[in-house]
């Protein structure tokens, strides 16, 4: 008579978890490009060094001709350019921390991120909010020239400020993102910052006052136009007569840059979810 055996179950082995945490993923990230940048002090120069002196020399050089339509006399160009420099300086931080995509692409970094078992949204929004807050602090720290205009900040205006430019570097962050995440070189990315981004930003009201016509039209479908225009609106609260007499309403600036950031955010996820040529390098 043959004894059956009980079947051997066979060894159980805990495995470790086969998807990182998103929020460490993001932290991580996000340190990094914080850290990145603020150990290339060229960068911080680049950024605040060259709207600063586009403010100054064209404050100076247009001052005196300047006069903005439908106002009376007494807003200098200064005051009507610092909101318009403001931005520009965001515009340039994003364009620096998203290039670093394509470096990061170069050096293998991106690709060993691509095949780690972490949510690819994770990846995109460490990223997106390292540049953010890079761009947001930097925007902020000039803030303090305003002072030399006539600005007045109290807490209140302070936080409200720093909310609207956390969307509206989020915004850029995530469109140089989305332009960024295709290019294989930087001569490519900076060729698209020439022909697209800056015109972007002088057609936003930051350089001139909209006006009729075509060029008009252009300005007011721009997004970016209503992000000036929010800022605008929430650096003279206080001074109506420093305000465009067709500046967009202050709800249409907080939806549309609140879209706008909404659309890039979404973009950047859609694009970092297909792979390209330079990822399989």
């Amino acid at each position: 008579m043959t004894s059956v055996l009980p079947q051997q179950q066979p060894p159980r082995v805990e495995h470790a978890a086969s998807v990182a945490c998103p929020a460490a993923v993001i932290r991580a990230l996000c340190g990094r490009e914080l850290v990145r940048f603020f150990r290339q002090r060229n960068r911080v120069i680049g950024a605040l060094g060259q709207p600063l002196v586009f403010w100054i020399l064209f404050a100076a050089g247009l001052g005196p001709s300047f006069r903005m339509p439908g106002q009376q006399a007494g807003v200098t160009y200064g005051e009507y350019f610092f909101p318009g420099v403001v931005v520009l300086i965001i515009l340039f931080t994003a364009i620096f921390a998203t290039i670093s995509i394509i470096e990061d692409r170069r050096e293998g970094f991106l690709q060993s991120v691509l095949v780690a078992p972490i949510p690819r949204w994770s990846m995109v929004l460490g990223k997106l909010l390292g540049g953010t807050l890079i761009a947001l602090v930097q925007a902020l720290v000039f803030l303090a020239l305003g002072l030399a205009v006539g600005l007045k900040f109290t807490l209140l205006s302070v936080l409200t400020i720093s909310v609207f430019l956390f969307i509206l570097s989020l915004a850029l962050t995530g469109l140089g993102f989305i332009i960024a995440w295709r290019m294989d070189s930087t001569q490519g990315f900076h060729a698209i910052m020439s022909v697209f981004l800056m015109p972007m930003w002088l057609l936003s009201g930051a350089f001139f006052p909209a006006g009729a016509g075509w060029l008009g039209w252009v300005v007011r479908l721009n997004p970016l136009t209503y992000g000036v225009a929010g800022l605008r609106r929430l650096l003279y609260w206080t001074s109506a007569h420093a305000l465009p007499a067709e500046l967009p309403s202050a709800a249409a600036c907080w939806i549309i840059t609140g879209l706008f950031a909404a659309a890039t955010l979404v973009l950047s996820w859609r694009v970092a979810a297909y792979r390209t040529t330079g990822d399989l390098l």
